[in-house]
């Protein structure tokens, strides 16, 4: 199979993966290389008996620390073969996806990207087409193909930092790639997964006792030989005896050892960007080892797909009851959750294929649907959303995926009920044999985890009670109804607890963000009662603890807590008709305040699982602070501060800064963006150290895009990034003459409406999610009136065709500015948001 740069870049949001030990140390000149089980590999690059002292290494220059850039990545490639040889296939083929994603995104010539091509285009092509292979070795559950790939693509790297640096500045890289594994078996304790850690640890010095640096570094001292070997030999005792903390101390024992060494075998420039890319490659190991003692943020991304799973079928029950408007109101504020989640980035990372079936195929074609009044694609539009949703959630949840297609199957069989308390006993038996056929499918690994799990729950489940459902549907037995609802519940109830408390969180949040979409849709269509009936017994549910859930946020965050309590009562109250702020005023009000208050307990109970996961609340033993702590200690007393900070001020204090950031969001928070930054300084460190920070690649808030001093703002023209471009009306920043700014924010203008002056002129402003659009409806405009959009095109059709080809961009950090000439109403949309409601106008006045 070819890959296309287009399937691998799949990872450019958050970066799950780094850190745990790897394949074969790729050692520099000398001897064959060891592999994980013990065997050699010989590099075609290596010579037999060269050292690192027998010539003298150049002094660091800007190939240096291009050498360093691939060195985090070679890193993290043998992270990724850790993961494969501990059973976390599916972890290690995201994390290969985001090393390819970060090389494809490391541009400018002292990019690791550019900087390998310009090297060998041979390497190059090596190394991107091994990735490929490896990733979708990975996914194919065929970890020993993988890892022979990433040798390939590791060998790759090796000879390129060969080729810029020297024998002996490579060899002394590739024993920061033996430090850096050495520090991934403390990543692991510090998760809890000491056994693990062992594993990995037992290979790593396997590996070390056949790699031709073995004699380099006993070369540059029998104490650096001695201290790296004996302290990872101690961390594997203490690791098989359980023990992090002595695993922690004795990894740092063993990672000083080859640090101390390098400033004998080579210049002290060469030895401290080495020493950098190791505390690189530590910042990718804990922000791994941070989700590793708990389910990760993979669950909490999972999670936020499921309620979307849930909540759809909302917009179609609606619509087939015949209310289109109601439904495409349900179907948008999907749409507006997603566009600024944090599961947005994690779903087109873990699979770009899912997030186009979910977000394009299937979400954007049902809001059309319903508003053409298509049946069928109103059908298929569903089925297509379900599908990429569900190849999402398991793709990030992994192995509690299972759990999480409980509790979808627990907010379907609450749909089916209400189906069947308004009348409708088809539609609900529906509703239960689709679960059936979604059952037997084994989808998300369902059918057979509940089989293993317990024989006695399966039988139940199925046999007993889900089988039996349609036809008391259909035949209206009211008694039937309620004891195989009742008996099918419960037993999926008894699943959920089997698994840890975040999961089963996951899975009960689920079903309640399903059971207020109920309420809310039920109120809707004039069943007031019944929706408050619904929306108490989800409160009751929750309060009589839901399988640890509501114990774990109050844990996790007494604010988080507080505000899922007071969404959960809303909803009721809207019911009722008591919400204080309904949304409308008329025969609606009452339903379209309960639907609103639905969507917002949704967000709530989403929030809430970021907070449970994000706190490790599920009874893991992860402690991550130290790893990052420790780099800071070490870097306040290391031979590369005072270069750092002699190199360039700017690059050192803002390495500085992005380290104790990071160090502050492990105590609680999202780390994906201040690890994304420290990964970003570290590189500018590197240049520093070696003089040559002006060719550093520049910082920006995506995978390795902008940098040192730059605006982020690539080539792409006014108000781009990267191959967009705005236009000749997009500007950075606002105007001081705008006599009025519209933000745009994720999902949406505001204000949705504005009131101006002829002549007066208006500046839209990104304030929020990705690029925007600024683009008038072709029919919306006054007769006479110019057609104006971001891109200067003269059509809606041109800007339409426009933004596919990257052109009408409005990135952030700029602004489109338009001045208005004829009086009327002006109506416009930004095109990548339209389905989510992203519309404005703008009455122009005499």
């Amino acid at each position: 199979m070819r890959h296309t740069r287009r399937r691998m870049i799949q990872a450019a949001g958050v970066a799950l993966g780094a850190g745990l030990a790897g394949c074969g140390g790729e050692s520099g000149t000398g001897a064959a290389e060891g592999t994980e089980d013990g065997t050699s590999e010989s590099t075609a690059t290596e010579t037999a008996d060269a050292t690192a002292t027998e010539t003298p290494a150049a002094e660091a220059s800007v190939d240096t620390a291009l050498a360093a850039e691939w060195n985090v990545m070679r890193a993290r490639l043998h992270d990724a073969v850790a993961l494969g040889r501990t059973d976390h296939a599916a972890t290690a083929a995201t994390l290969v996806g985001d090393v390819f994603a970060r090389f494809e995104n490391a541009g400018g010539e002292y990019g690791a990207h550019e900087g390998l091509e310009s090297t060998s285009e041979e390497a190059y092509e090596a190394f991107e087409g091994s990735l490929g292979d490896a990733r979708s070795a990975f996914e194919a559950g065929g970890s020993d193909d993988a890892i022979s790939a990433l040798d390939v693509a590791g060998d790759e790297l090796l000879s390129a930092q060969q080729e810029r640096t020297g024998d002996a500045a490579a060899e002394v890289f590739s024993l920061f790639v033996f430090a850096s594994r050495v520090r991934n078996v403390d990543a692991l304790a510090s998760a809890g997964l000491t056994d693990a850690a062992a594993t990995v640890g037992q290979a790593a010095l396997a590996d070390f006792e056949q790699a031709a640096v073995h004699d380099t570094i006993e070369s540059a001292g029998q104490e650096y030989y001695e201290a790296f070997e004996g302290g990872l030999e101690d961390a594997v005792s203490a690791a098989q005896e359980g023990d992090a903390g002595a695993v922690h101390e004795a990894t740092l024992s063993a990672s000083q050892g080859v640090v101390d060494a390098a400033y004998e075998l080579v210049p002290d420039g060469v030895a401290g960007v080495g020493h950098l890319s190791l505390l690189g490659a530590v910042g990718f190991d804990t922000e791994m080892a941070a989700g590793l003692g708990g389910p990760g943020l993979g669950l909490a991304h999972a999670a936020s797909l499921n309620g979307y799973r849930a909540r759809v079928r909302d917009a179609a029950w609606l619509y087939e009851a015949g209310d289109p408007e109601a439904a495409t109101t349900a179907a948008q504020s999907i749409f507006q959750h997603f566009e600024g989640a944090r599961a947005h980035e994690a779903l087109e990372a873990a699979s770009e294929d899912a997030y186009e079936q979910f977000e394009h195929e299937g979400l954007e074609s049902l809001i059309e649907a319903i508003e053409n009044g298509d049946d069928a694609g109103v059908a298929d539009a569903v089925a297509t959303t379900h599908d990429g949703l569900t190849a999402g959630i398991e793709s990030l949840a992994g192995g509690a995926a299972p759990v999480l297609e409980s509790g979808f199957f627990r907010a379907r069989l609450g749909d089916a009920r209400e189906h069947y308390t308004q009348g409708n006993g088809e539609a609900a038996a529906t509703v239960a044999e689709d679960l059936f056929a979604r059952f037997e499918e084994n989808e998300a690994d369902f059918h057979e985890s509940l089989e293993e799990e317990s024989e006695d729950l399966y039988h139940t489940f199925e046999e007993e009670h889900l089988t039996a459902l349609p036809d008391a549907f259909r035949g209206g037995d009211d008694d039937a109804v309620d004891t195989h609802l009742t008996g099918a519940t419960d037993a999926l109830i008894e699943f959920e607890a089997s698994a840890s408390t975040p999961v089963a969180s996951a899975a009960a949040a689920t079903y309640m963000t399903g059971r207020a979409g109920d309420a809310g849709a039920l109120a809707t269509l004039g069943a007031t009662d019944r929706a408050e009936t619904v929306a108490t017994a989800a409160f009751e549910y929750f309060e009589a603890g839901a399988n640890g859930f509501h114990e774990a946020v109050e844990e996790a965050s007494e604010e988080r807590y507080h505000a899922f309590e007071e969404a959960l009562g809303a909803v009721r109250s809207a019911t009722t008709g008591d919400s204080e702020e309904p949304r409308s005023s008329g025969s609606q009000t009452e339903s379209v305040g309960a639907y609103d208050a639905a969507t917002t307990f949704a967000d709530e109970a989403t929030a809430a699982i970021y907070a449970v996961v994000e706190s490790g609340g599920s009874g893991g033993e992860a402690n991550v602070g130290p790893l990052m702590s420790d780099v800071f200690a070490t870097f306040e007393n290391a031979r590369v501060h005072e270069a750092l900070e002699a190199g360039d001020g700017e690059a050192y204090e803002t390495f500085e800064t992005a380290l104790s950031d990071y160090i502050s969001a492990l105590e609680g928070g999202d780390v994906d963006a201040p690890a994304e930054r420290f990964a970003q300084a570290t590189r500018t460190a590197f240049f520093a150290v070696s003089g040559a920070v002006d060719d550093a690649p520049e910082m920006s808030g995506g995978h390795g895009e902008g940098g040192h001093g730059g605006d982020g703002r690539g080539e792409g023209g006014h108000g781009g990034g990267g191959d967009f471009e705005g236009g000749p009306n997009v500007v950075e920043g606002v105007p001081d003459d705008a006599d009025h700014v519209v933000d745009m924010t994720a999902v949406a203008f505001d204000p949705a409406e504005l009131t101006v002056s002829v002549g007066e002129t208006v500046a839209w402003q990104h304030t929020g999610g990705e690029p925007h659009s600024v683009t008038a409806y072709a029919d919306g405009i006054p007769e006479g009136a110019s057609y104006w959009a971001s891109g200067d095109f003269d059509s809606e059709e041109a800007a339409r065709e426009g933004w596919e080809n990257g052109r009408g961009y409005v990135a952030p950090g700029h602004s489109y500015v338009h001045t208005f000439e004829t009086a009327g109403e002006h109506g416009y949309f930004c095109i990548p948001h339209e389905a989510a409601g992203m519309e404005g106008t703008v009455v122009v006045e005499e």
